[in-house]
């Protein structure tokens, strides 16, 4: 139980609103690109993609949601579900049936994802299209053993398949230890490695404040802040063999790669072999690694451009575009609300009406 105060609600609804359309539309841009490396890009799309249109290796509908929207919306339907529950109101179509607190409840939809239960724009029982490994072994096992603490893909599996759906714990969890504590928690059902779960709290760390009207130097500290928290509270716990404290550096060492030696359109425009800094900075080429999707989203929060424009440079350096696309999405949309997402855009977005339906119950007064 946090002892800390519940902080003053300063969040702003179009930006929060913002962060969530965000990662739905760098999930929908990117996924057109999924795969492709830099170079294959720049032959297929020598102007760059400035459109959703669908389409990429797994034949996308324009604006459909793949894992990392979906997934995003499993957690957001978690703090929803918890939020009727604790208010007393009934919602068949929304509210799951399973689950005690919202780890349990954000594990239990991760399930019907998964399976393919009653989801949107799904037919029933068939199994995603696209799913990485090591989400889909922590669901398996969460799901033969009902406890979010035996579920987990292990230390080692450091995808960005958790950083990518964490934004609704920065959102909707106003005490700032609970808000630490449910983001590793809730990467820790697929993604238990400690880069991943504590790349989730750096990551919520600058979203709360972007939503909260703070600058991007603010937000980068306010992360900063939260991964020496994590380190001290391991410190004095003894906890995890050195793992986490292990982590927080390299997630510190990300968060300034980030910041200050990652130029996104110096990336998009020259690539791997040109670009300054691209091969140390991405030397596993934006291929799915947890601190290089991260890396690329702090980048993204510094560019001063447009949102339009800097969602564009990121899926445009390839590889795993969709994802790397969500991530900086839900940054950009935090900072910038959800009016600098173009309207050509958010009209396509498979869940945005929902999203936003969710995020105007979740902001109303209890």
């Amino acid at each position: 139980m946090s002892t800390a105060a519940v902080q003053e609600d300063k969040r702003d609804p179009a930006h929060v609103l913002g962060a969530l359309l965000g990662v739905h539309a760098g999930d929908s841009l990117g996924a057109t690109l999924e795969f492709m490396s830099w170079e294959e890009i720049q032959r297929k799309f020598p102007s760059p993609l400035r459109d959703i249109i669908g389409g990429g290796h797994f034949g996308w509908k324009a604006g459909a949601a793949t894992d990392d929207t979906d997934l995003t919306r499993a957690v957001l339907l978690a703090y929803y579900a918890e939020a009727k529950e604790k208010a007393g109101h009934k919602d068949h179509k929304h509210q799951h049936p399973k689950g005690e607190g919202v780890v349990e409840k954000a594990a239990w939809y991760f399930v019907d994802w998964f399976e393919g239960r009653d989801w949107p724009g799904r037919v029933k029982g068939a199994k995603p299209s696209d799913i990485g490994g090591a989400t889909a072994q922590g669901i398996l096992t969460f799901k033969a053993y009902g406890d979010v603490k035996k579920s987990g893909a292990g230390e080692g599996r450091a995808g960005n398949g958790s950083l990518m759906r964490c934004i609704p714990t920065a959102l909707f969890q106003l005490d700032p230890d609970k808000m630490v504590d449910e983001s590793m928690a809730i990467s820790a059902v697929t993604h238990d490695d400690s880069s991943c779960v504590v790349g989730c709290v750096a990551y919520n760390a600058m979203v709360r404040s972007l939503v909260e009207g703070k600058t991007a130097d603010e937000a980068w500290q306010a992360g900063m802040e939260a991964l020496k928290g994590v380190g001290e509270r391991e410190k004095r716990g003894g906890r995890g063999g050195g793992r986490i404290e292990s982590a927080v550096g390299k997630v510190q060492r990300t968060m300034e790669g980030g910041r200050h030696r990652v130029k996104l359109n110096d990336f998009a425009l020259n690539g791997p072999r040109s670009a300054r800094n691209f091969r140390d900075e991405l030397p596993r080429g934006a291929s799915g690694y947890v601190l290089e999707s991260l890396k690329l989203g702090v980048a993204a929060m510094f560019d001063p451009r447009p949102l339009e424009d800097v969602l564009v440079d990121v899926v445009r350096i390839g590889r795993d575009t969709d994802t790397n696309g969500a991530i900086a999405g839900g940054l950009l949309g935090a900072r910038d609300g959800a009016e600098a997402i173009p309207l050509r855009w958010r009209e396509k977005l498979q869940h945005g009406r929902e999203f936003a339906e969710l995020v105007e119950y979740l902001l109303s007064p209890s």
